[in-house]
């Protein structure tokens, strides 16, 4: 079973960046579709950003032009690159993937922008 460990989050001001990693635990390059979800005490879970293997990438609309995903396939790793961030991105947000009918979580990495 593939584990999933993402890194990064932190307390930024608005207008700041983060860059957050997901370290699986074996190749991702057997994972697929790998993506970011993000979610706050008030709402669903919300899907930011997909990565899917070969290069294409998908965006909430508010998040584009803002952030960055990309994989590091020799490193294992997922990455979301967060640039001016605004209050409404605090949450927690969390790796997700997968690879035929197997889903796979991390246990998520919270993201608290201050105005």
């Amino acid at each position: 079973q593939v584990q999933l460990v993402e890194s990064g989050g932190g307390l930024v001001q608005a207008g700041g960046s983060l860059r957050l990693s997901c370290v699986a635990s074996r190749s991702i390059y057997t994972i697929p579709l790998m993506s970011w979800y993000r979610q706050t005490p008030e709402q669903q879970r919300q899907l930011v950003a997909t990565h899917i293997v070969g290069g294409d990438t998908d965006y909430a609309d508010s998040v584009k032009g803002r952030f960055t995903v990309s994989r590091d396939n020799a490193k294992n790793t997922l990455t979301l690159q967060m640039n001016s961030l605004k209050p409404e991105d605090t949450a927690v947000y969390y790796c997700y993937g997968r690879a035929g009918a197997r889903e796979m979580w991390g246990p998520g990495t919270q993201v608290t922008v201050s105005s």
